[in-house]
């Protein structure tokens, strides 16, 4: 099994930053793509950034150029760095790692984004 714990979350003021972290444990070898998706009030989960093992990287359209994903395969850690935040990104954000062809979440943090 793995756990995924994310911390970060908060208020923001529109034009802020927030550094997202998740972090796995458990059994965490062999840990593929790691990602965050995102879910507003109403609307359906999203994949805002993704991740690979390798590095390579996934962006949604609208996060593109102020959101940044990277990992510490060290820590198992997964993070998301957004910036120049609106208040359109408010949301819950929820990690999601691969491993072995199944997909593990973690319970979410919210991020909210005044104007």
């Amino acid at each position: 099994q793995v756990q995924l714990v994310e911390s970060g979350g908060g208020l923001v003021q529109a034009g802020g930053s927030l550094r997202l972290s998740c972090a796995a444990s458990g059994s965490i070898f062999s840990i593929g793509t790691m990602g965050w998706y995102r879910q507003a009030p109403g609307k359906q989960r999203e994949l805002v950034a993704e991740i690979s093992r390798g590095g390579s990287t996934n962006y949604a359209d609208s996060v593109r150029g102020r959101f940044t994903i990277a990992r510490d395969n060290t820590k198992n850690t997964v993070y998301l760095q957004m910036n120049s935040l609106k208040p359109e990104d408010t949301a819950d954000y929820y990690c999601r790692i691969v491993r072995y062809s199944v997909n593990y979440w973690g319970r979410g943090t919210q991020v909210t984004v005044s104007s």
